[in-house]
């Protein structure tokens, strides 16, 4: 993919080098999802050594995960005003580093600021970046492309735990952790490949003197907000705050809300029910494979189906009949006491857990577009954040007060159909209402009124940003055609913007 492959006017290229950043983005998915569950293995060893309790050593692997989610604003900010590939590789390496310092901790605190602290923010900012890149490489096979790297989330875990098992027997909690943290360094490699795609014209050098760090990538890969007017100077928003305003956008992070409240619940209490039902631990503890197994193959698959033309416009129903699907699995089975019925229940599970999986990213993409992903998958990471912190933990509260499993699995079932509902009715009534209005004089330009006035009083002008085919912002209002000041690469090749 040198200066003579597909240019940035023609779309993203749909292959080439764009495998290459799937397979790191498949990585990199499995490394931020897997790797703080499958820390849960030393749990007991550290314990032992430390003279903790559980909920005291689980923190370890909750402020892993709060750090993933909770840091996605400063992901976004750090990938617009550097790029790529540059907040990748140190990612990785403060990943890599918070393992390694915490074979040497002493009490648990020092846990807690170097695994949970310093690798859940190198991993964040290797996760939400190669989500972004995914997204410029791929448009037509972009559903295939997000169900693939979603895969790496069930692989790595299934890989990651039982070798952690190993690592803790042979060389002790402090050589695994050591071990682990070289382990990670891999993400660096996964960031090196994260090359931006070609742009239009003549490919220009990211070193060169006469760019700011991290700038000829950011233009390359359509991260910069603002472009700089003649004679002016550059500037540019690094968090696009304006895109709390779209109302699909809105749609969405109610819905993500929802969801995160009891879509983990079921799987981290699955084990410790079953073992309470009378099923011996090795049994028990084979449920969560059986769910990781069907996962694996559910991701790609679903992702494979929500590229066929006729489902693609409509890939909003397709999640919310995927998260309708989830959340009836676990109110349908919240009274299951034997193997048999648990067996069926962790089928079902994995199937529509994978389909939730897969096409999470890319419904978010379809809603707000390429350009303005980066902003608006940090704003929804933080909210998922504040949701995850206040689902499962209520949950387990809930258990040691209650000893009642089937209220909480139809605590967590209702949650998850009531986000799929809302995302159903609010896409059919709201956003589809919004088709049918007429647009007004001031919606002429491809840009809201808010974005409208801001151009309008910096004397700037917003770069256009291609409509996603089968976007739900289509469905908020029609696709006006180019602005006087706006490039006609911008626009999609083939598509007249007057006609959609």
């Amino acid at each position: 993919m040198g200066a003579g492959g597909p240019r940035r006017g023609a779309g993203p290229p749909d292959g080439g080098w764009g495998w290459a950043v799937l397979g790191a983005c498949f990585v990199i998915t499995g490394f931020a999802y897997g790797f703080p569950k499958a820390v849960s293995v030393f749990f007991r060893a550290l314990m032992r050594d430390f003279g903790a309790g559980y909920s005291d050593t689980a923190w370890v692997s909750s402020i892993m995960l709060a750090m993933l989610y909770g840091t996605g604003p400063v992901s976004s900010i750090l990938v617009t005003r550097f790029g790529c590939r540059p907040v990748m590789l140190v990612g990785g390496l403060l990943a890599s580093a918070g393992m390694v310092l915490a074979s040497f901790a002493t009490r648990l605190l020092e846990l807690y600021l170097t695994a949970g602290v310093l690798t859940g923010l190198g991993l964040a900012l290797n996760f939400q970046p190669s989500l972004i890149m995914l997204g410029l490489y791929f448009e037509r096979r972009r559903p295939l492309a997000n169900g693939l790297a979603a895969a790496g989330s069930p692989v790595f875990l299934s890989a990651l735990s039982p070798l952690g098992q190993q690592l803790l027997e042979h060389f002790g909690w402090r050589g695994g952790f050591l071990l682990l943290g070289g382990l990670l360094l891999n993400c660096c490699a996964c960031g090196a490949v994260m090359r931006p795609p070609p742009g239009p014209g003549p490919r220009p050098r990211g070193d060169s003197a006469d760019d700011a760090p991290g700038e000829a990538e950011a233009d390359r890969a359509g991260l910069r907000l603002r472009e700089a007017p003649p004679g002016g100077r550059t500037r540019r928003r690094l968090l696009d705050v304006a895109v709390c305003a779209d109302r699909a956008f809105g749609v969405y992070a109610v819905t993500k809300f929802l969801m995160a409240l009891g879509l983990f619940v079921p799987a981290i209490l699955l084990v410790n029910y079953a073992k309470d039902a009378g099923v011996p631990d090795a049994d028990a503890a084979f449920l969560l494979s059986i769910v990781g197994f069907v996962d694996i193959v559910a991701r790609p698959a679903c992702g494979a189906l929500a590229g066929l033309a006729r489902l693609r416009p409509h890939v909003a129903y397709l999640f919310s009949l995927a998260l309708m699907a989830n959340g009836l699995t676990d109110l349908s089975s919240a009274r299951a006491r034997s193997y048999g019925a648990l067996v069926a229940f962790c089928v079902a599970f994995g199937l529509s857990y994978g389909m939730v999986g897969a096409l999470q990213f890319e419904v978010l993409m379809a809603a707000v577009g390429s350009h303005r992903f980066p902003s608006a998958l940090g704003l929804v990471l933080l909210v998922e954040a504040v949701a995850v912190l206040i689902g499962p933990p209520s949950a387990g509260r809930l258990v040691d007060a209650l000893k009642n499993y089937e209220i909480i699995f139809y605590l967590a079932g209702s949650e998850v159909a009531l986000a799929g509902i809302f995302m159903a009715v609010a896409t059919k009534c709201c956003l589809r209402r919004s088709k049918d209005t007429p647009p007004s004089q001031g919606a002429q330009g491809g840009a809201s009124d808010t974005e409208d006035a801001e151009a309008q009083e910096d004397a700037e002008a917003l770069p256009a940003g291609a409509e996603e085919p089968g976007s739900l912002q289509a469905l908020e209002a029609p696709s006006p055609g180019a602005g006087p000041g706006e490039p006609k690469e911008a626009a999609e090749p083939g598509v007249d913007p007057e006609s959609v």
